[in-house]
């Protein structure tokens, strides 16, 4: 199974993919500022929707979209992608376009492997300053 985020904006995308790229999991919902506390939750909810045999085992990859996006969410997105498939011992690939899980499913097939996804913010994050 193949697992795909994309957190960049709201609504928040969830993805469970076989590995011929069949769709066969899906949430969407709008996380707002508990994308962070929920993400993991919402992970798990799609492994039991398709039932016992699926869990965190049976991942062959991620894919995470990489931006643009907001500085936070993307942030959060690619933090858990490259965590998932670091602890997994599985690859990672990063994707951005409209047709970015098309893409992304086509370079996990190639055989790619990021092995770090970094963030495209698509302009500097709004962080203040330091006074001093």
């Amino acid at each position: 199974m193949i697992l795909a985020l994309k957190t960049s904006d709201n609504p928040t995308e969830i993805c469970l993919l076989d590995d011929n790229g069949k769709i066969v999991n899906k949430k969407v919902w709008n996380a707002e500022r508990n994308l962070a506390r929920d993400l993991f939750g919402e992970i798990e909810k799609l492994f039991a929707r398709n039932g016992p045999a699926k869990k965190w085992e049976d991942l062959t990859g991620v894919i995470v979209f990489r931006g643009p996006g907001s500085f936070t969410g993307l942030r959060i997105g690619i933090t858990t992608a490259n965590a998932i498939a670091y602890g997994r011992e599985i690859p990672v690939v990063g994707a951005t376009g409209d047709n970015w899980l098309a893409s992304g499913l086509k370079k996990l097939t190639d055989g790619q492997n990021d092995k770090i996804v970094l963030p495209e913010y698509g302009a500097p994050p709004r962080i203040t300053t330091p006074k001093k």
